[in-house]
């Protein structure tokens, strides 16, 4: 197997960058930037542990529920979850994450590059409530980099085209998996603790 090992390697495999992409790389949140992220409903953070390991996690809420404080500032609320809490274990032992915001039609997404910090502040999450609920905890992410990142991911993947979605019964619900993989509950059961949480525990 043909492997690249090096970062030289990479570059002469690859070719000279763009002066585009090597200069639309920005320092802190330009108004292009707020605004995208006002209108996001849904992010990916990544995270790594002390030794590397890697993690990605999905958050969504209503747009904008990603407040921006200022130019090189964003807080991101944690809602209820599963609390396994690997994004935060993870910040603890190494600060950097990278995260990526979507807005629903749009092909473009926003990337943020940075450093978070695991934070408790009544006072300070008080400004990203959702259904009359302050979050317990949110991440606070100092801006290192931030840059729009072209659509062509998401023209491939058709991911807004309607009829690129698949037929929900092709597909074993949540609580079917569960219980084939844990083994420790019917199929039944988990639906049941997963709709109840679905229905009760979102906020």
């Amino acid at each position: 197997m043909d492997a690249i090992t090096d970062a030289e390697a990479l570059r002469v495999h690859y070719g000279p960058v763009s002066t585009l992409a090597a200069n639309k790389v920005l320092t802190r949140l330009d108004a292009h930037c707020r605004a995208f992220i006002g209108l996001s409903p849904f992010l990916v953070l990544a995270t790594a542990d002390g030794q590397g390991g890697a993690d990605a996690s999905p958050r969504g809420d209503a747009p904008g529920f990603v407040a921006v404080l200022d130019d090189t500032t964003l807080l991101l609320p944690d809602r209820p979850g599963n609390k396994r809490v690997d994004s935060y274990r993870n910040i603890l032992a190494h600060p950097g994450v990278g995260l990526i915001f979507f807005v629903p039609g749009v092909d473009e997404t926003v990337r943020v590059n940075g450093t978070a910090r695991v934070v408790t502040g009544a006072e300070l999450l008080a400004q990203v409530p959702a259904q009359g609920k302050i979050p317990a905890t949110g991440l606070l992410i100092t801006v290192q980099e931030a840059f729009f990142h072209c659509g062509k991911a998401l023209i491939r993947s058709k991911l807004w085209d309607p009829a690129s979605r698949i037929e929900r019964k092709s597909f074993p619900t949540l609580g079917r998996i569960i219980a084939d993989q844990t083994r420790l509950m019917s199929s039944e059961d988990a639906e049941t603790r997963i709709a109840d949480g679905y229905r009760n525990n979102l906020y």
